[in-house]
């Protein structure tokens, strides 16, 4: 407000009681002696020279009358060196915006009524009192954030302002919002127990109400409960069921994320979850990178719903999408198999945990096309954000404009379900009800042409300078790994049983019950087996340590063929292999056979060892020794011993030898002969005159005492031993 007048511009003010003209002005400050006091009174700057007039020096009416039309309540001028558009800093110890707005409005009409009542001529009171009354009025100009913060004024509001702020200005920041924020009986009751209770109950169950809430509440803490209260900890009584739901309220609200993060996780994750944004910008060049997702399509089929599988490049946002009946590993390995004829190999892939992605037979598509695997997070959807955020596009986009389409929830399908009336809806089954008539090849048709035409058409916000996914993939200059279709469709083919690991056996390799027969596979060979998925009598194998191709298995029950016809081809093809394999061999053997014998070429071998191990070698001294005996080796060595002492045989002894030697002397035969005739009875008395005549120290021939042991062990000499003693004679 412009607080210094010419005459001519206070005549054209029209203000009450003073003149209208600029003489009538002059006259008055003249008789008035206002150029008297310099503080009032100035040259006034600029051309045609005068004096200029402070508003101080006009009459009190029209003082308060240009006070009325000029005076503007605002904020105060920034600082030259802070942003324009920079708001209120927060109030010190109340951290909040609101308090610092409030200090602000306050200062600003703190400063409006100082500068109002510089030069009155009225008592302070009076100042007051018109300075209230207008701004209340709204007589006054007050800036419209002022007027909201402040909409109604006292004078000893006034009063008091004026008073803090002489204080220190930062005393009128408030905030009455935080003015009894976590002072409120349930917040501090039981120390805290209390609130974290209700939280609890409303995060397992958000639809209790105040009631069921104080009712868990008295049974969980009693009918009494301690907060703090005029600063001293007090035993209250359970509050009614009014606070509880009041408290209800300002704690869901305060608590959002929280309970929103225990009650709904995907909401969450959605919504509130702390987010990267680009984090994945430094993936520039095409098939770097791409991320791999499947979700049920948002729309029926004739047939049933389909599962959507959906593969996007994030340096290029390209989408490649294939329909599944049902979740499966080959449908994963479908949709890489078109990626891949489209686009060229990725250098990696990301995926969850599903099954169909961690599937053995998707490891080994993978690692057969040199293609690093990479798995997130359980239950972290975010980490494959932009596939994610791709499929809700198709949902969204796409499958919003299918025939069938369901909704996105069960609100959505509920809508559709209400706009046919109860007759319509009553006994129609989910074809008639959502209008279906899609089938699964159309459905997969529908998605590619919206990908190429639409979404790859379409100017995408992840890529730079409002670049679409076909211009990204064209504008790129990585190298296009390719694959031959022909050798992707040997590589999806299923591998037979779990593994497709199988050990060739003379009949061939066993498959479901079924033998096939591999030319140039040997028995013992360990193979891998991939099934043809067009022909159940055919499959092909490959070496299991290598992966190097073998050749087709054949089972003549499936392929109709002969099986002698199909094993003479194998012994065929075996001979011949065989004969390749043992040509050199043969050739060997011969060369072997018509040289040296095996033994002098190992005796050779072993004396040139044997010479070897002697050269250096320490001559050990002799061992001492000490002689081993038995009885059985005294007997033997008697037996041996030169020119044996005779000794005359007595008793019984002496008449069986009389007895053996008449018998032999009678005898022209030889004695082998005649050993061989003996009766039992004969080698038994035999050996019992060899006895004698070893237990008398008598010579005995060698033959004799060898048959003698060898007799002694058998199961005649025991009989005879125990008839001889039992009777006494034999």
């Amino acid at each position: 407000m412009t607080e210094w007048l010419t005459a001519r511009e206070i005549a054209e003010l029209g203000l009450p009681g003073l003149p209208g003209t600029e003489r009538g002005v002059r006259l008055l400050a003249e008789s008035e002696r206002w150029h008297a006091n310099p503080a009032y009174a100035r040259d006034r700057v600029g051309r045609g020279g005068g004096l200029e007039y402070h508003i101080a020096l006009l009459p009190t009416l029209a003082r308060l009358a240009y006070e009325t039309l000029h005076r503007r309540i605002e904020t105060p001028a920034p600082d030259e060196t802070a942003e324009p558009s920079a708001a209120p800093a927060p109030a010190p110890g109340t951290g909040t915006d609101r308090a610092a707005m409030e200090r602000d409005a306050r200062l600003a009409i703190v400063a409006a009524y100082e500068d109002y009542a510089k030069g009155q001529r009225l008592g302070q009171a009076s100042l007051t009192q018109t300075f209230v009354a207008r701004y209340n009025a709204g007589k006054l100009s007050v800036d419209d954030w002022i007027g909201a913060m402040v909409p109604h004024l006292s004078k000893r509001t006034l009063a008091r302002w004026r008073a803090a702020k002489k204080q220190s200005p930062d005393l009128l920041g408030f905030d009455p919002s935080t003015a009894r924020k976590g002072k409120a009986v349930l917040e501090t009751a039981n120390g805290g127990a209390l609130r974290t209770f209700i939280l609890a109950l409303i995060a397992h169950q958000p639809h209790l109400s105040g009631a069921h809430v104080r009712t868990l509440c008295r049974d969980e803490f009693g009918d009494e409960i301690r907060a703090i209260k005029g600063g001293i900890e007090t035993a209250l009584p359970m509050p009614p069921v009014r606070t509880f739901q009041h408290f209800l309220r300002r704690l869901k609200s305060a608590e959002k994320v929280a309970l929103t993060r225990l009650t709904n996780p995907d909401r969450y994750r959605s919504t509130m979850a702390p987010s990267g944004v680009g984090s994945l910008r430094f993936i520039t060049e095409a098939n770097t990178l791409w991320q791999i997702d499947a979700s049920p399509v948002d729309a029926y089929c004739t047939d049933g719903r389909y599962s959507i599988y959906a593969c996007t490049d994030i340096a290029t946002r390209r989408i490649c999408w294939y329909v599944s009946r049902t979740p499966r590993a080959s449908a994963v390995a479908l949709l890489i198999r078109k990626a891949i004829l489209a686009w060229g190999v990725p250098a990696k892939i990301k995926t969850d945990n599903g099954s169909d992605f961690v599937a053995r037979d998707t490891k080994r598509l993978f690692a057969a096309l040199d293609i690093e695997m990479e798995l997130s997070a359980a239950y972290t959807p975010q980490q494959k954000g932009h596939v994610e955020r791709a499929i809700k596009t198709f949902q969204h986009d796409c499958a919003t404009l299918l025939p069938g389409y369901v909704g996105h929830s069960v609100a959505d399908r509920k809508a559709i379900e209400d706009r046919k009336s109860f007759a319509d809806r009553l006994g129609a089954d989910t074809a008639d009800m959502f209008d279906v008539s899609l089938t699964g090849p159309q459905l997969q048709a529908y998605v590619d042409d919206w990908a190429r035409y639409i979404y790859e058409a379409r100017p995408h916000a992840g890529l730079s300078k409002g670049m679409t996914p076909a211009d990204a993939a064209a504008a790129s200059s990585a190298p296009i790994r390719t694959v031959a279709a022909r050798a992707l469709d040997v590589l999806l083919m299923p591998a037979a049983g779990k593994d497709g690991l199988r050990k060739v056996t003379k009949f061939g390799v066993r498959i479901d019950g079924f033998h096939y027969v591999i030319n140039a596979a040997m028995p013992g060979d360990a193979v891998f087996v991939r099934m043809d998925p067009n022909d159940s009598g055919k499959a092909y194998a490959f070496d299991a340590d290598d992966g190097r191709y073998i050749g087709e298995a054949v089972c003549p029950e499936l392929a109709g063929l002969h099986p002698k016809t199909i094993i003479a081809a194998k012994k065929e093809a075996q001979a011949q292999a065989l004969l390749e394999a043992t040509r050199e061999v043969k050739a060997r053997i011969r060369d072997i056979t018509s040289g040296r014998p095996l033994i002098e070429r190992a005796i050779d071998v072993a004396k040139r060892d044997a010479l070897a191990r002697e050269d250096g070698k320490v001559v050990a001294l002799p061992k001492r020794q000490e002689e081993h005996s038995t009885p059985e080796i005294a007997a033997a060595l008697d037996v041996t011993a030169p020119e044996p002492v005779k000794t005359r045989l007595s008793g019984r002894a002496a008449e069986i030898a009389a007895d053996l030697a008449q018998g032999a002397a009678t005898r022209s035969a030889p004695v082998t002969q005649l050993r061989r005739q003996e009766t039992p009875q004969l080698r038994f008395r035999r050996a019992l005159a060899l006895e004698a005549a070893i237990a008398a120290g008598e010579p005995v021939e060698t033959a004799d005492a060898m048959w003698l042991g060898g007799y002694q062990t058998g199961p005649e000499y025991k009989a005879m031993s125990q008839m001889y003693e039992d009777f006494g004679e034999i």
